[in-house]
């Protein structure tokens, strides 16, 4: 037997050795991916989580905003006669119009035009209970500046032909409690007012 070129045993020795570090860099960094993957895929996770409680909040907030506008009554209705020159009845003369206010909290700066150029001729401000009723309440000035939590008001447009009454239908002005400012036109329909700086 011959001796051992040890020689080459350190240069063995070396090349195990980097074998075995790069076995375990290799290894290292395929952990390293596997964990940034699935870690990509958390915050995908977490990201559509966020964005869907987003939006649920939003929606929350939305509603919020609009619950007491949407307990803001408006009931509406002609009245009167219009008389012609020969003494016969043409049809309703003026616009009678009660707005009720159902929540816990109070609304301010109300009032009701009529078409697009007509304010109310008269205001009373009367009991929920007579909102069907004649006018037993007391005259108040328009905008009506505060209507307290289950307060109701009646707004009378003036007297016109029958044709300026049905030209000229109602829509209710108010700003809620939290002073977002809102119409209801005589449909029913509830807007948010888009302040443009005008008015």
């Amino acid at each position: 037997m011959g001796s051992l070129p040890w020689g080459d045993v350190p240069t063995w020795i070396a090349a195990i050795f980097a074998g075995g570090a790069t076995w375990f860099a290799r290894q290292t960094i395929k952990s390293q991916r596997q964990q940034i993957i699935e870690q990509r895929q958390f915050i995908a996770e977490q990201s559509a989580t966020l964005a869907l409680e987003r939006s649920e909040l939003r929606a929350a907030a939305e509603d919020r905003k609009w619950a007491q506008a949407r307990q803001i009554l408006m009931r509406h209705h002609e009245a009167g006669a219009a008389i012609d020159g020969d003494g016969n009845t043409t049809g309703p003369d003026h616009w009678v119009v009660t707005v009720r206010n159902d929540t816990d909290s109070p609304v301010h700066e109300v009032d009701v035009r009529f078409g697009t150029a007509y304010l109310a001729a008269e205001v009373y401000e009367i009991p929920p209970s007579a909102v069907d009723g004649p006018n037993p309440g007391q005259r108040v000035g328009r905008p009506v500046h505060l209507l307290g939590p289950s307060r109701a008001v009646r707004f009378l447009s003036q007297h016109w032909s029958p044709v300026t009454v049905h030209n000229n239908r109602p829509h209710l002005l108010f700003t809620d409690d939290n002073g977002v400012r809102w119409t209801r036109d005589s449909y029913g329909k509830l807007e948010e007012v888009i302040d443009d700086g005008t008015s």
